[in-house]
């Protein structure tokens, strides 16, 4: 919380500068922003010898997603597979939905700066139930903004809007989200779910297939996609990622294409 108000401080004064003159010196400015940075490197310090990689079988859960995907950010590859273990992240993946060649457009170097969610074939992709659970949480009211697809669009991600969602909190970070309790100290995490599409609360029992919302581009997202995970806790803020293998998949590596044939849905 520190370190959030400390980035806040920096960024405030930092926007003040440009109207008012301030009434210290400029290099003190700075100092907020070296304590933030200081405070979260000895916590990722922290973070990373208390979330050593599980030395445990993977557990086996049905895909999240039917239909024609390809994985980015995959386990399969590295380990912690999103270079951190913040957040519950060690074995998380990101998948992406790709029908066909050129369904998914790609990454433009400065036209278009952004593009509408709907021209992505994940949007509104149906996300399933792993397993026989118990929703524990379940959120769905922040926006799907535009993609971040292009040059400009990727150096605002990172250095304006991936601060201010850091300062949010892991809320701002995962978007809209639902957490499964699988049983036995197991949990899965659905993040960056299309807004208002949530089809349980915290409370429900779900069934394996069974539809919980669809895909979006809410959180801390370039482009409409899922990302899964499990975890040993309810919070990602405290849990620990655990591995997981998909049924019928396995875990799929960054670029590998895997498709889900539909089993019948649940609802």
């Amino acid at each position: 919380m520190l370190a959030r108000v400390l980035w806040a401080v920096f960024v405030a004064q930092a926007v003040a500068g440009f109207f008012v003159d301030l009434p210290y010196n400029y290099w003190l400015g700075w100092l907020p922003l070296l304590a933030a940075l200081a405070i979260g490197a000895a916590l990722r310090g922290t973070d990373e010898r208390r979330h050593a990689p599980w030395e445990q079988d993977a557990i086996e859960v049905a895909p999240p997603v039917t239909g024609t995907w390809s994985a980015l950010n995959s386990p399969a590859d590295k380990v912690p597979s999103h270079g951190t273990h913040q957040l519950g992240q060690t074995y998380a993946i990101d998948v992406v939905a790709e029908p066909e060649a050129g369904a998914r457009p790609s990454f433009a170097w400065l036209w278009p700066l952004a593009r509408r969610n709907e021209d992505f074939p994940a949007f509104g992709a149906p996300l399933l139930a792993v397993a026989d659970a118990t929703v524990v949480r379940a959120e769905d009211g922040q926006r799907d903004h535009l993609s971040r697809g292009s040059l400009p669009a990727l150096v605002y991600f990172f250095l304006v809007e991936g601060i201010f969602r850091s300062i949010g909190g892991a809320r701002r970070i995962i978007g809209n989200h639902v957490v499964l309790d699988l049983g036995d100290g197991t949990y899965a995490v659905y993040a960056h779910v299309q807004r208002g599409s949530l089809r349980v609360r915290a409370g429900d029992r779900v069934t394996t297939g069974q539809q919980l919302g669809r895909c979006g581009n809410s959180g801390n997202s370039t482009e409409p996609h899922l990302h899964f995970q499990l975890m040993d806790g309810p919070d990602a803020r405290t849990a620990r990622g655990l591995p997981f293998t998909w049924r019928g998949v396995g875990v799929p590596a960054g670029g590998e294409t895997f498709t889900v044939e539909p089993a019948g849905e649940r609802v």
